[in-house]
């Protein structure tokens, strides 16, 4: 008898039960490892993404309010001061809601008849006030001060946009972090004359310097404007 046939004879099933796994499985676990490393990165790449997403932030969404008030009509047509309805932005961390009263300041003789502005003179009549819808709402855990922030040469329109050319109120910006701390680290860039806080589509000239501004204003550092308690308290 052949011994060395018995022999391969012998070996040829030890090595056909060494094989437990396809040739392919290297292939497949290295596809594997770096598409779960792809999907975690793409993963991530749309959270960014939609958390930055108008859907998310709210940004450019008009609300519909009880009675369609157009910022674009009474202050881009007729010229009214953001003050003489937000009267506390100067020394309030609110800017403030105007009571009916200052509607129908004018509108107990214009429109006093329109449809449309029956929600208003029905609130004046019974003293309750007209449930606006929020269109600019911070979280509870971030402070903001428009008195702060008006007085130190921030415009109206640098956070809420053009209100002149809106005919119904909407989110200009994100409001997230990262568009606040744009400004905190170089308010240099966004601060303007006191004189010319709200003044829409307001461009500061050459001869105006930021830098001088903010020294004026007595601005604080960047460190201290970046630091968590300023808006986390």
């Amino acid at each position: 008898m052949d011994v060395s046939a018995l022999r391969d004879t012998e070996e040829t099933p030890d090595r056909r039960m060494s094989q437990i796994f396809h040739h392919s499985t290297n292939t497949v676990s290295r596809v594997s490892i770096f598409g779960a490393a792809f999907l975690a990165a793409a993963a991530l790449w749309l959270t960014l993404q939609f958390s930055r997403s108008p859907y998310a932030t709210g940004e450019s969404v008009v609300r519909s309010q009880p009675v369609p008030f157009s910022h674009q009509h009474h202050m881009g047509g007729m010229g009214i001061d953001c003050r003489y309805c937000h009267t506390t932005v100067e020394v309030s961390a609110s800017a403030g809601m105007p009571p009916t009263k200052t509607c129908m300041n004018c509108h107990s003789q214009i429109w006093n008849q329109s449809a449309m502005l029956e929600p208003v003179r029905e609130s004046f009549r019974t003293d309750k006030s007209i449930e606006w819808i929020r269109v600019h709402d911070l979280p509870d855990f971030a402070y903001f001060a428009h008195a702060s922030h008006v007085n130190r040469g921030i415009g109206c329109s640098t956070c809420h946009g053009r209100v002149d050319r809106m005919p119904l109120m909407a989110q200009s910006a994100s409001l997230q972090m990262e568009w606040c701390l744009d400004c905190h680290r170089d308010p240099s860039r966004y601060v303007r004359p006191l004189d010319h806080i709200t003044t829409m589509g307001y461009v500061r000239p050459a001869s105006v310097n930021g830098a001088d501004l903010v020294r004026d204003y007595k601005i604080a550092g960047v460190a201290e404007l970046t630091s968590c308690s300023v808006c986390h308290r």
